[in-house]
């Protein structure tokens, strides 16, 4: 058990973590970030960042989170590189138990631990991960202008994602292993509209060619077992995303896809407890979005702190 206690733990060091960080200590409290990979969390697997306001030229992601973990501590925010792996919530005082680090007592607790994207599970996936395979069209999209891309999805985001890419691509295949959209009609005849999107159903992406470069997809048709290859500059994947809330073992509420409860205050159902970023219920998930969070999250945490001690 740590010896002190803080005013804030925040768990994960992503944008919304650091930006959470940063305010939280600009504002006196006793803050510390537990991130168990590195400063800027999913952000450093970003080559470019090109929409982030301030940065014209774009900027790496992992610079930004190196940049955003370095103005925090400036103002006294504290880092520990550890993974947790349980919390205690209730109460005035909370516990988040680590790995490797012991254990850490808080009055606020900050949860920025994101979401993965779900993978197709593709042998080199991992490996051409922002070096081919992409997924995020907003982030990534403008890369690829005038140029060829597939997407994979057949939900109301993959078909929100192959309209914004069909209006910077040339041409966009639209990959689904279903005859018909799992999306909404209204997104459905949005894309059929779209006289760049091909639809390529009954399908799912076989492999990659990436010899001297990114060559395309292969697909195979899932009711003939036919194979086609198309030849494309990206591979754009967007079939859901995966919250990191394994380790909370259901201490606050999550909503039907396992995102945390929390509004635009991002207050969770336990008091004192915040969810920022893309861990958390909201329409859109960019890293301006995340940064407003921890912005967001350190005012109300000043807040239920100050109610602690009049209660006290």
């Amino acid at each position: 058990m740590s010896e002190q206690i803080y005013d804030v733990v925040i768990i994960g060091g992503g944008p919304a973590g650091y930006s959470s960080a940063l305010y939280c200590a600009r504002a006196g409290l006793k803050t510390i970030v537990l991130e168990h990979l590195s400063a800027g969390g999913q952000m450093t697997l970003t080559e470019i960042i090109e929409n982030y306001p301030g940065f014209d030229e774009g900027i790496d992601g992992f610079t930004l989170g190196d940049q955003m973990q370095q103005q925090a501590e400036k103002f006294g925010a504290e880092s520990e590189l550890t993974s947790v792996t349980s919390v205690e919530l209730t109460g005035d005082i909370k516990v988040v138990h680590t790995s490797d680090a012991g254990d850490y007592e808080t009055r606020c607790v900050v949860i920025a631990t994101g979401a993965n994207a779900r993978q197709l599970g593709l042998p080199n996936e991992a490996a051409l991960a922002d070096k081919g395979i992409h997924y995020c069209a907003a982030c990534d999209g403008m890369r690829f202008k005038g140029k060829t891309v597939a997407l994979v999805g057949g939900g109301n985001t993959a078909l929100e994602d192959a309209l914004l890419l069909s209006r910077l691509c040339e041409k966009v295949y639209l990959i689904h292993r279903r005859d018909q959209y799992r999306a909404e009609k209204f997104y459905a005849d949005a894309v059929a509209e779209a006289t760049n999107i091909e639809p390529v159903l009954n399908s799912v992406v076989e492999s990659v060619d990436v010899e001297g470069g990114f060559k395309g997809v292969t697909v195979r048709n899932v009711k003939t077992d036919e194979t086609r290859f198309l030849e494309t500059d990206a591979l754009f994947v967007s079939v859901g995303r995966v919250p990191n809330t394994e380790f909370l073992n259901g201490a606050v509420a999550v909503d039907g896809a396992g995102y945390i409860e929390a509004d635009e205050t991002t207050r969770t159902s336990v008091p004192g407890v915040f969810a920022v970023g893309d861990i958390r219920t909201k329409p859109m998930r960019q890293v301006v979005t995340a940064a407003a969070d921890g912005a967001v999250s350190s005012m109300f945490a000043q807040q239920y702190i100050e109610e602690l001690k009049a209660k006290a």
